[in-house]
């Protein structure tokens, strides 16, 4: 357990404030993001059937959620780690057209997470997904996402101060873009790649990481990344200084999704190729699912980051360890 205990903290809205604006920030972000990226809002799983292939594996070490089901015998259920490879089904299975999109509330459980001042074992985000042709799978693409995402995400700051003058932090006038091999070259003496995150992001106040999930000149990887959604090419992650805790917020993880030839690729790397054999996997083999990019937003991140929180657990509701719960209220940490 990793606890960051920001000096004199002053959470400057009542428990009851950050319920209403919560509610805020969620309905009025996903209106203007779903605007600006044209993106339709679709109902979503919260648990899907193991041998689909669908669920996302992340790094490959955390262990879903499962059960089953008694009238569906013989099959595992689980609970989704996140949406990354159900909404390129969903695009296809509900006809969405070039440059056509969805997006949705994801809610997921990830019971091996690791408890912090981010990380929750309960998972709330925009899940998004966007259909591309594939001459339209390149880095100029992934950028302009990235800028009109960040783009929504700064016109919230200003939504927020509006309604919540005293509570809203900050945030920087432009995002930069840096890949994970250029970031180990800028800080050969930084072995850690959160600590190279760390570093650029407080230089330049917020930062899309590129290329994510293969291996870097040292031999590691900046960041685990399933083999069979995001293109390692064409991913990344958009990270925040965020000045109460003094280190990185990672706000986003997207990118343009793998096609027949990358998803190979890198299945071969990982050791995973027994996957194609799987419903998904055959699918973008057979090029029968569209090109897209896509990604998640974390909601209860957004949250924080705009009201200038210590705590994930200020802006959701989710289970903490005593230990964690006794030491953040003697410092004025609210956990809800």
């Amino acid at each position: 357990m990793d606890l960051i205990i920001p000096k004199d903290y002053d959470p400057k809205l009542s428990i009851r404030e950050t319920q209403e604006a919560i509610r805020y920030i969620r309905e009025t972000f996903q209106d203007e993001f779903g605007k600006e990226m044209g993106l339709n809002r679709v109902s979503a799983p919260m648990y899907v059937e193991k041998s689909s292939g669908i669920n996302d594996n992340l790094n490959g070490y955390e262990k879903p959620v499962s059960f089953t089901m008694k009238d569906i015998p013989g099959e595992t259920i689980e609970v989704v780690h996140s949406l990354a490879k159900w909404k390129r089904m969903a695009l296809k299975k509900y006809g969405f057209g070039l440059h056509e999109g969805l997006y949705t509330n994801m809610n997921a459980i990830r019971k091996d997470e690791d408890l912090d001042n981010f990380h929750s074992s309960y998972v709330d985000q925009w899940d998004w997904e966007k259909v591309i042709s594939k001459d339209e799978r390149n880095e100029k693409t992934l950028k302009e996402t990235v800028e009109l995402i960040f783009k929504v995400v700064k016109h919230m700051e200003h939504e927020v101060w509006y309604k919540f003058p005293n509570a809203v932090y900050h945030l920087p006038d432009k995002i930069h873009f840096i890949t994970s091999q250029e970031l180990e070259d800028k800080y050969p003496e930084l072995e850690d790649a959160k600590d190279r995150e760390n570093a650029i992001c407080k230089e330049l106040g917020c930062v899309f990481v590129m290329q994510i999930g293969d291996v870097l000149k040292s031999g590691k990887r900046h960041d685990g990344r399933a083999p069979d959604y995001d293109d390692w090419k064409l991913n990344g992650d958009i990270l925040f200084w965020y000045e109460p805790l003094q280190c990185a917020l990672e706000l986003s993880s997207m990118g343009i999704r793998v096609d027949e030839d990358s998803m190979v690729e890198q299945l071969k790397k990982t050791g995973d190729e027994e996957r194609l054999k799987l419903q998904y996997h055959k699918m973008i083999l057979n090029k029968e699912l569209p090109y897209t990019i896509g990604g998640g937003i974390g909601q209860s991140r957004l949250c924080m980051l705009l009201l200038g929180k210590a705590h994930v657990g200020e802006v959701q509701a989710s289970i903490w360890p005593d230990e964690m719960l006794k030491k953040c209220e003697e410092n004025g940490i609210h956990i809800l």
